[in-house]
């Protein structure tokens, strides 16, 4: 396992993370710490969490993959050895079973406080590793789609942000922040900020990069180079798609398609078409698509590390060994001209 430096931390993490968010839904505790085991065994030592996971997010679930983690943590004693990230949710119009009175969830002093208590709990854990902003506080359009749209409403500052995750910071409950789900403006934002007034520097932003969403190139991809945030690369398979498993309408029992049916971006427009291209590529050079896809993300030059995350331990040991797969020269051409024909068609 490839070992990268998180942002200008001097931590070193691998150059796959083991995302939960199917814990305590999908997969049961006991799945859940094999898959724990098995990714720390081959060297993962980063494992990336959220308040609102299992997904779908849904009130009487929320919590339990945070919980299986804190289980697994327990019962190994072995948290010097594993990196734990987590998200606190951002600004909302229909979450609001987070918190302990019924408010719709935003980025406040106190909801943020209040979360980091509730996860730290639920982990059994004095201290967060990586604590990330799942998405942006303010009122605005995201998950899908390119161009920006601003929605009415109003929003807590980024400086005021900062001042309370820099306080979490001091009091020793985070080591390092991060955002997720955020646009090359914020991410300058919060990186001048934190110049400007002393607060806690970002190392890390987790957003999509797959085949058939590489929207990170164009503008957030210089910030990596230039300010050395980590991007934490979510969804490689396109949460499913790049793996073929839903080729021609099929729908395999349990998958997310099937159980959940919430994966709509993946099949509109020139979606369909484009994964199609990408399976067939990997099936025309003899490779497995799923590794292809993850092989892709981890060899960009602005990629820390890809979140790979898989319901059988079958799929999980496909996961891995991507790792070890280096992309030919041809493979990454053909890529290439794939993405000139179907640009960013599942953003």
């Amino acid at each position: 396992m490839e070992y990268r430096e998180l942002g200008r931390t001097g931590v070193k993490v691998s150059a796959l993370t083991l995302g939960t968010m199917t814990f305590g839904e999908q997969n049961t505790e006991a799945e859940g710490h094999g898959q724990m085991d098995y990714a720390l065994d081959l060297g993962i030592n980063l494992f990336d969490a959220a308040e609102i996971y299992p997904i779908p997010p849904k009130p009487e679930t929320q919590g339990r993959t945070e919980d299986v983690i804190g289980t697994w943590l327990a019962g190994r004693k072995n948290r010097d050895k594993v990196l734990i990230a987590t998200k606190v949710a951002g600004r909302s119009t229909k979450i609001d079973w987070l918190r302990d009175e019924t408010k719709l969830s935003r980025q406040s002093a106190a909801q943020i406080n209040e979360a980091l208590d509730k996860s730290r709990a639920r982990l059994k854990t004095d201290y967060i590793d990586l604590y990330q902003l799942h998405w942006p506080d303010r009122p605005m359009r995201i998950f899908e789609g390119l161009e920006y749209e601003r929605l009415p409403g109003d929003s807590h500052t980024i400086h005021d942000i900062l001042e309370t995750l820099g306080a979490l910071v001091r009091d020793g409950k985070v080591r390092f922040i991060g955002l997720s789900n955020e646009t090359p403006w914020g991410v300058m934002s919060f990186l001048k900020l934190a110049e400007m007034h002393g607060l806690p520097r970002i190392v890390s932003v987790q957003n999509a990069f797959n085949l058939v969403n590489r929207s990170y190139e164009i503008g957030l991809s210089e910030i990596t180079y230039e300010e050395q945030v980590s991007l934490l690369a979510y969804s490689p398979l396109g949460q499913g798609y790049l793996t073929g498993k839903y080729e021609h309408g099929a729908l395999p029992p349990k998958s997310r398609k099937t159980l959940f049916d919430r994966l709509g971006r993946y099949e509109k427009g020139n979606g369909p078409r484009a994964i199609s291209a990408y399976v067939a590529l990997a099936k025309k050079h003899g490779l497995d698509p799923a590794q292809m896809a993850i092989s892709y993300a981890v060899s960009r030059p602005f990629v820390t590390s890809a979140i790979i995350g898989a319901t059988t331990m079958e799929q999980l040991k496909t996961d891995i060994d991507a790792a070890d797969l280096k992309l030919s020269g041809q493979v990454l051409e053909d890529i290439d001209q794939i993405h000139l024909d179907y640009p960013n068609p599942c953003p």
